[in-house]
């Protein structure tokens, strides 16, 4: 995901990662893909996404330190308290009230504590129970009965995690010596609030039923090929210009009737030879 070039920029950081399922790991994937050393805390019985999800929760966790501990016990707690001491950052995702019963609550108020990258649903009612799908519901990026394809809160939340994180280090260091005196960071990360901002596109117009991105524009859209569909991005005034000159087409119908007689390999053939954005619907 990351050039060459960053894949040590985190060496030295060690990430704690006590959250499951998808928000949480991401971040942690996206943070060892960066040279952190992430080591996942999961419970006795392990992280559900290995159950339902195993080829992205081996993806996920891959190169990180897995270890499975019952933090409702005198031993899990113990094994806890030595991880955080350790850590430069901590990844949970669960409601306050389940952090209190974790003995996971207030990490960053102590001398020298972690970064705290606190995941929750909602960050003004963050005892509110939801999922990906509750905040698409609200944020108005679901045409029902489908079922989204793509997770947008939980990934643009993945996402949000990381810059907090990175954020938060960066503005450690910048403490220089006085680090060792200060307490941690907190930083709540809401994925309702992501999905919200994923959302924008929408919410603004652009996406919307006949908006420049939502099929306004003849050629930003998707057309029938001869044996599947064919994505056309040529937003751009040169794209356009150019488009047209290779299809011959100057309107919606014509781009259509050129495209419907081609198939999707005859069209990514063309967008090869004359540098066009376009694309097989998979």
């Amino acid at each position: 995901m990351f050039s060459p070039e960053l894949h040590t920029s985190l060496a030295g950081i060690t990430v704690v990662n006590f959250a499951i399922n998808v928000p949480g790991p991401l971040a942690a994937q996206h943070l060892g893909q960066l040279g952190a050393r992430v080591i996942k805390v999961e419970p006795p019985t392990g992280d559900p996404l290995g159950s339902f999800g195993r080829p992205w929760y081996e993806a996920m966790s891959a190169g990180h330190e897995i270890i499975q501990a019952d933090l409702k016990s005198d031993e899990g707690r113990a094994q806890l308290s030595s991880l955080i001491d350790e850590a430069d950052v901590v990844i949970t995702s669960v409601r306050p009230s389940a952090l209190e019963r974790m003995g996971l609550a207030g990490l960053h108020e102590r001398p020298n504590g972690p970064i705290h990258i606190d995941i929750v649903g909602d960050t003004e009612a963050p005892e509110t129970p939801g999922h990906d799908l509750t905040y698409q519901a609200e944020a108005g990026t679901l045409t029902p009965p489908a079922m989204p394809p793509v997770l947008l809160g939980d990934i643009l939340g993945a996402h949000f995690a990381v810059t907090a994180a990175l954020a938060g280090l960066i503005k450690r260091a910048g403490a220089g010596a006085d680090v060792v005196k200060q307490p941690g960071l907190h930083c709540r990360i809401g994925l309702k609030q992501a999905g919200e901002a994923g959302a924008a596109p929408l919410k603004y117009g652009m996406t919307a039923p006949g908006g420049l991105l939502g099929g306004g524009l003849w050629t930003y859209g998707l057309y029938p090929s001869a044996d599947g569909y064919a994505a056309v991005a040529a937003l751009e005034p040169h794209f356009a210009a150019a488009l047209t000159e290779a299809t011959g087409a100057s309107n919606r119908e014509e781009l259509a009737d050129f495209l419907r007689e081609r198939t999707n390999a005859e069209i990514m053939q063309l967008a090869s030879e004359k540098a066009l954005p376009l694309a097989a619907v998979e």
